[in-house]
């Protein structure tokens, strides 16, 4: 399967891909309208380029009550423009936040690899996008793997004092107990 690869290490901040998606997506240059999304960092001294990770777990797919979006042939996660009720749930189900509402049409949209063929990929000069064979988590390329190989596995009582409790006005007071790992960056290589 192909996947949009994206290596925010090689963003310039161009903008090239939020004009060539726009252009794809409308007809015009409207980088409003664009489903990939270049955040600047640090004072706009680095970028990254973002959007529609085509998830496995497809949350504005669950999430849709009239069932607009379906799978397309490029295997992105498609909006059905004649299905959509514009209710905006996928919009909010979506923990990446890269499902958007149109209000001119009053319907959802997202990236759909343009049909297989992403435009923002073929406008990246320095391919910080890129349409490559791979698995979907994957999508953020070498950037991600460095990050995780630095990630340990910590339990909570190396983060929380043992004496910590919960007290909320549903549930009373119960002390806090921590069942799952929690993950960290290491400080070391």
């Amino acid at each position: 399967m192909r996947v949009l690869a994206l290596h925010p290490d090689r963003c310039t901040g161009c903008l090239r891909c939020e004009l060539a998606c726009s252009y794809m997506q409308t007809g015009t240059y409207q980088p409003s309208k664009s489903v990939i999304r270049v955040s600047p960092f640090e004072g706009y001294t680095s970028y990254a380029p973002y959007t529609c990770t085509q998830c496995a777990e497809g949350w504005c797919m669950t999430a849709c009550p009239v069932g607009a979006i379906r799978i397309n042939a490029a295997g992105a996660k498609d909006v059905v423009d004649d299905k959509c009720v514009g209710c905006k749930l996928c919009t909010i189900a979506c923990p990446y936040g890269t499902m958007f509402y149109d209000p001119d049409t009053t319907k959802a949209y997202k990236c759909n690899l343009c049909e297989g063929h992403p435009a923002c990929a073929e406008a990246c000069p320095t391919e910080a996008i890129t349409f490559v064979e791979g698995e979907t988590a994957d999508w953020i390329g070498d950037f991600a793997a460095e990050r995780t190989t630095r990630a340990r596995p910590v339990s909570c009582s190396d983060l929380l004092p043992p004496s910590l409790a919960v007290i909320s006005p549903w549930i009373g007071t119960k002390s806090l107990e921590c069942s799952t790992w929690l993950w960290r960056l290491s400080t070391s290589p």
